[in-house]
Protein backbone atom coordinates (compact mmCIF):
# COMPACT_ATOMS: atom_id res chain seq x y z
CA UNK A 1 0.00 0.00 0.00
CA UNK A 2 1.33 3.43 -0.89
CA UNK A 3 1.66 5.69 2.14
CA UNK A 4 2.57 8.82 0.22
CA UNK A 5 4.33 10.39 -2.70
CA UNK A 6 6.54 13.45 -2.77
CA UNK A 7 8.24 15.49 -5.44
CA UNK A 8 10.68 18.36 -5.20
CA UNK A 9 12.58 20.52 -7.65
CA UNK A 10 15.29 23.01 -6.75
CA UNK A 11 17.71 25.34 -8.47
CA UNK A 12 21.24 23.94 -8.25
CA UNK A 13 22.61 27.43 -7.66
CA UNK A 14 20.62 27.82 -4.41
CA UNK A 15 22.15 24.70 -2.92
CA UNK A 16 25.60 25.55 -4.28
CA UNK A 17 25.49 28.92 -2.50
CA UNK A 18 24.60 27.30 0.83
CA UNK A 19 27.19 24.54 0.55
CA UNK A 20 29.95 27.00 -0.38
CA UNK A 21 29.42 29.15 2.75
CA UNK A 22 31.16 26.61 4.99
CA UNK A 23 28.83 27.54 7.86
CA UNK A 24 27.78 24.02 8.86
CA UNK A 25 24.92 23.74 6.38
CA UNK A 26 26.53 20.83 4.56
CA UNK A 27 27.08 18.76 7.71
CA UNK A 28 23.62 19.60 9.05
CA UNK A 29 21.85 18.49 5.87
CA UNK A 30 24.00 15.72 4.42
CA UNK A 31 25.36 12.46 5.87
CA UNK A 32 29.14 12.00 5.82
CA UNK A 33 28.91 9.45 3.00
CA UNK A 34 26.81 11.87 0.91
CA UNK A 35 29.37 14.62 1.41
CA UNK A 36 32.21 12.32 0.38
CA UNK A 37 30.27 11.22 -2.70
CA UNK A 38 29.37 14.75 -3.81
CA UNK A 39 32.83 16.16 -3.15
CA UNK A 40 34.27 13.50 -5.43
CA UNK A 41 32.13 14.56 -8.38
CA UNK A 42 33.00 17.05 -11.11
CA UNK A 43 29.66 18.89 -10.84
CA UNK A 44 29.27 18.48 -7.09
CA UNK A 45 26.59 21.17 -6.78
CA UNK A 46 24.21 19.12 -8.94
CA UNK A 47 24.77 16.07 -6.75
CA UNK A 48 24.20 18.00 -3.53
CA UNK A 49 21.08 19.61 -5.01
CA UNK A 50 19.51 16.35 -6.15
CA UNK A 51 20.09 14.84 -2.70
CA UNK A 52 18.52 17.88 -1.08
CA UNK A 53 15.52 17.51 -3.40
CA UNK A 54 15.23 13.83 -2.43
CA UNK A 55 15.16 14.72 1.26
CA UNK A 56 12.43 17.29 0.64
CA UNK A 57 10.47 14.83 -1.50
CA UNK A 58 10.78 12.23 1.26
CA UNK A 59 9.41 14.66 3.85
CA UNK A 60 6.46 15.38 1.58
CA UNK A 61 5.84 11.66 1.03
CA UNK A 62 5.63 11.07 4.79
CA UNK A 63 2.66 13.45 4.94
CA UNK A 64 4.30 15.12 7.93
CA UNK A 65 6.78 17.50 6.32
CA UNK A 66 9.17 19.08 8.81
CA UNK A 67 7.06 17.67 11.65
CA UNK A 68 8.77 14.37 10.76
CA UNK A 69 12.08 15.90 11.83
CA UNK A 70 14.72 18.51 11.11
CA UNK A 71 17.86 16.36 11.10
CA UNK A 72 18.06 16.01 7.35
CA UNK A 73 21.44 14.26 7.56
CA UNK A 74 19.48 11.30 8.97
CA UNK A 75 17.87 10.88 5.53
CA UNK A 76 20.74 9.43 3.50
CA UNK A 77 20.50 9.21 -0.27
CA UNK A 78 22.47 6.23 -1.55
CA UNK A 79 22.98 4.36 -4.80
CA UNK A 80 23.46 0.65 -5.39
CA UNK A 81 26.20 -0.86 -7.55
CA UNK A 82 24.19 -0.15 -10.69
CA UNK A 83 23.50 3.46 -9.69
CA UNK A 84 19.88 2.93 -8.63
CA UNK A 85 19.08 5.50 -5.94
CA UNK A 86 17.62 4.70 -2.58
CA UNK A 87 17.18 6.18 0.87
CA UNK A 88 18.52 4.85 4.15
CA UNK A 89 16.95 6.32 7.28
CA UNK A 90 18.82 6.87 10.53
CA UNK A 91 17.93 8.08 14.02
CA UNK A 92 14.47 9.55 14.50
CA UNK A 93 13.52 8.94 10.86
CA UNK A 94 14.40 5.24 11.21
CA UNK A 95 12.24 5.04 14.34
CA UNK A 96 9.34 6.64 12.48
CA UNK A 97 9.78 4.19 9.60
CA UNK A 98 9.46 1.25 11.99
CA UNK A 99 6.54 2.83 13.87
CA UNK A 100 4.65 3.66 10.67
CA UNK A 101 5.57 0.49 8.75
CA UNK A 102 7.36 2.34 5.96
CA UNK A 103 8.77 -0.82 4.46
CA UNK A 104 9.88 0.36 1.01
CA UNK A 105 11.06 3.73 -0.25
CA UNK A 106 11.27 4.28 -4.01
CA UNK A 107 13.41 7.16 -5.27
CA UNK A 108 13.95 8.72 -8.67
CA UNK A 109 16.55 11.48 -9.16
CA UNK A 110 17.31 13.77 -12.07
CA UNK A 111 19.58 16.77 -12.46
CA UNK A 112 21.02 19.11 -15.05
CA UNK A 113 23.27 22.13 -14.73
CA UNK A 114 20.53 24.45 -13.41
CA UNK A 115 17.89 22.20 -11.83
CA UNK A 116 17.58 19.05 -9.73
CA UNK A 117 14.45 17.07 -8.95
CA UNK A 118 13.44 13.97 -7.04
CA UNK A 119 10.37 11.82 -6.61
CA UNK A 120 9.83 9.59 -3.56
CA UNK A 121 7.15 6.97 -2.98
CA UNK A 122 6.77 5.33 0.43
CA UNK A 123 5.07 1.94 0.73
CA UNK A 124 3.88 -0.07 3.73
Amino acid sequence: MIVGTGIDIIEVERVEERVSRNNGFTEKVFAAAEIAFCEGKKNKAEHYAVRFAAKEAFLKATGKGLLAGHDLHEIEVVADDLGKPGIILHGNFREQAVLNNWNKIHVSLSHVKEMACAVVIIEQ
